[in-house]
């Protein structure tokens, strides 16, 4: 658990930079990001969507614009290339580096990193090895009629410290996903707004 008791230390999400003045309203899904210590990299918006690429225009916007502040991945990504841009190709606008995420699991597409329910599992979710560049299923959750507290503080933190859910950050393991299970308790239909771990 972290010094602050959130459980989401090793979450690096945006951050607000206090004292900035914005005259615009701020989306609901960055805000979202920002509320919920959800990172730009770990958005579960489908790639090449409106809403992914709006997403990333937007935070590539307030970051050059000093409003929000970007950690981890999520800064290296916006620094390190044109992610967020937009260019001019054959006379039509088109994003720069867009991420060309192979999507294809067993030949047909999937959305990755966005858990659903079923499976051998309760819950399952499509995810891109890092070591092989190929989609493959995780299977997780509970089997034998247990239910998910998420709900109960002393649950969460009994399961997250039995877990050692902060140690686990390996998304093609199912203990990532189970120990982050209430953040994604909405595409579930899981009742819980909770964000962090358990």
């Amino acid at each position: 658990m972290c010094s602050c008791g959130c459980n989401t230390c090793d979450l690096v999400s945006p951050l607000l930079v206090e004292g900035k003045q914005y005259n615009y309203p701020i989306s609901e899904n960055l805000r979202y990001h920002i509320k919920e210590k959800v990172s730009i990299t770990e958005n579960t918006f489908r790639a090449h969507s409106v809403s992914h690429a709006r997403l990333l225009l937007e935070t590539r916007f307030l970051f050059n614009e000093g409003v929000i502040d970007l950690k981890g991945e999520d800064k290296k990504l916006f620094l390190s290339t044109d992610i967020g841009k937009i260019g001019i190709f054959e006379n039509r606008k088109v994003m720069l580096d867009y991420p060309l995420v192979e999507t294809e699991y067993q030949g047909r597409d999937v959305d990755l990193n966005k858990p659903k329910r079923g499976g051998s599992k309760k819950f399952y979710v499509y995810v891109k090895d890092p070591k092989t560049k190929k989609v493959k299923k995780v299977s997780f959750g509970d089997t034998t009629g247990l239910k998910a507290k998420i709900n109960d503080p002393k649950a969460r933190q009994a399961f997250a410290k039995r877990h050692n859910c902060a140690q686990k950050k390996d998304k093609t393991k199912a203990s990532y996903w189970s120990c982050r299970l209430p953040r994604y308790a909405s595409l579930l239909g899981l009742k819980g707004s909770y964000s962090g771990f358990w």
